[in-house]
């Protein structure tokens, strides 16, 4: 997990975007998407009010089971941005009577794989173990969620580690861009506007009690669910969570407040970041989104597959099949408890922005007017014969048991699937478009080389042009 830290900062924020291997070659005809059936989920409550999702699943003897917490970044307090996420990361790094490494050791022992994570909507311990095991990894996963050692010498550490990557990010557009984009639409004072991971001053001013005080105002029993699946019975295994969860005592904590929605743009900004010497420009256009709870989900599934969320999409063919400006082009929207971002987005050959710029608003624009029931079938068609392969694993299911419970969806949310976006029409797409998609409001970040690509930009009249330096643009 630590291994992964360089990469943390932008998936925090937004979106990275993938480069794709090409595939010209001419897409299978799509039939009748599988229906998609799930074992069922018993629903249990240990003494002290701990919920626990079952799914028994007996085709391989492995066992997943992972303690959701219902707080994250969206949580932190303001001045400090960041300690949900440093919070998590630290919690396997001593814990009970175990250092990180006999930590590491004791789960590698018995052939196990134990992770912490934090997003900016929940926090989690998930543990991956043979079932046989399942009994003596227990206690090591609940000293990690529920007592936490915060050595200083880790969090010193750790805190480098973070630091670091910081300051290497500032010198790559692809990082930059991103943090930039959240900055400019949300503010530097809304959670979204900044990273998950936090800014070098909230970064070194954690201390220890910083971390023990966020743990213990929001790792509380009322916030927490045990997701269990895979070779075990709900008999045999309440008894082995009851012991090693049922002790946990609620503590005075803090009442969870949801983000605050943040003010909608209402004119095109266009904010150029300079960076001398950039080998691409990165580009960012969007402005706030949408909540997960939005009973447009399904509607902008589909928008967003047509747009830019399939290599088949009309950014992709656009700007990387047709006018080979990009490696890759897509486009989302990041859903949360509160509204998160809507963007677009690609790396672009220098000399090629604002080509690209105006080719990426073609298709914003376009997007509004009504798709053809050709390209409309093929979208629902790719996400409901793709959506399956979501379930594959018992991590899968795990993970979208989580995403039930945070988000407060039905139990048969993903049994009616499918059903739900082959329901949608091309009216609803066009409305959603309409509603969703206004590139007349948008922020425009280009985060790259000024000298190359300021004229060019300017000469595309999308707005005001401001110019930022790094430090301006992603804060400190």
């Amino acid at each position: 997990m630590k291994a992964l830290i360089s990469v943390f900062i932008v998936l925090a924020t937004t979106a990275g975007f993938a480069q794709q291997a090409p595939n010209r070659s001419k897409p299978p005809t799509l039939g009748p998407a599988p229906q998609l059936t799930l074992p069922p989920i018993q629903k249990r409550t240990l003494s002290n009010g701990v919920g626990v999702w079952i799914v028994e699943a007996h085709k391989v003897p492995l066992v997943q089971v992972n303690l959701l917490v219902q707080a994250g970044s969206g949580d932190d307090p303001a001045g400090k941005f960041g300690v949900a996420s440093l919070t998590a990361a630290m919690l396997d790094e001593g814990a009970g009577s175990r250092s990180a490494l006999q930590i590491a050791d004791d789960v590698e022992f018995l052939g196990a794989d134990l992770g912490t994570s934090s997003s900016f909507d929940a926090s989690a311990v998930r543990l991956n173990v043979p079932a046989a095991r399942l009994a003596a990894a227990l206690p090591i996963m609940a000293d990690v969620a529920l007592r936490p050692t915060f050595p200083q010498a880790e969090l010193d550490r750790l805190r480098q580690e973070r630091l670091t990557t910081l300051l290497q990010a500032r010198d790559d557009a692809a990082q930059v861009a991103p943090l930039a984009f959240g900055r400019v639409v949300f503010g530097g004072t809304h959670r979204y506007g900044t990273s998950a991971m936090g800014t070098q001053a909230t970064l070194k001013a954690f201390t220890t009690a910083d971390l023990r005080s966020f743990h213990s105002a929001m790792y509380q029993p009322s916030a927490a669910t045990l997701v269990v699946v895979g070779d075990i019975r709900t008999d045999a295994v309440l008894p082995l969570l009851e012991k090693q969860f049922g002790g946990w005592k609620a503590a005075a904590g803090t009442p969870r407040t949801q983000v605050a929605l943040a003010p909608q743009l209402t004119q095109t900004q266009v904010s150029i970041v300079d960076m001398p010497g950039s080998e691409q420009s990165q580009v960012r256009i969007g402005w706030v989104g949408v909540p997960r709870s939005t009973p447009d989900y399904f509607a902008l599934q589909v928008l967003n597959t047509i747009l830019g969320g399939s290599f088949t999409s009309r950014l992709n063919q656009n700007l990387r099949e047709k006018n080979q400006y990009s490696y890759g082009a897509s486009s989302r929207f990041d859903m949360r408890l509160s509204a998160g971002p809507f963007f677009a987005g690609a790396g672009i050959q220098t000399d090629k922005t604002a080509d690209a710029l105006r080719e990426f608003f073609n298709e914003l624009n376009a997007i509004g007017k009504p798709v053809s029931a050709e390209e409309l079938t093929k979208a629902k068609n790719y996400i409901a014969l793709g959506f399956p392969s979501e379930f594959e694993t018992i991590q899968d299911l795990a993970s979208h048991i989580e995403e039930m419970i945070v988000y407060k969806l039905p139990d048969d949310y993903f049994a009616r699937y499918v059903a739900n976006i082959q329901a949608v029409t091309a009216d609803a797409v066009q409305k959603a478009a309409a509603t969703y998609i206004q590139p007349g409001k948008f922020a425009v970040v280009v985060a790259g080389d000024r000298k190359a690509i300021e004229t060019g930009v300017r000469g595309l009249n999308l707005g005001t042009v401001r110019v930022l330096t790094v430090d301006e643009a992603i804060g400190s």
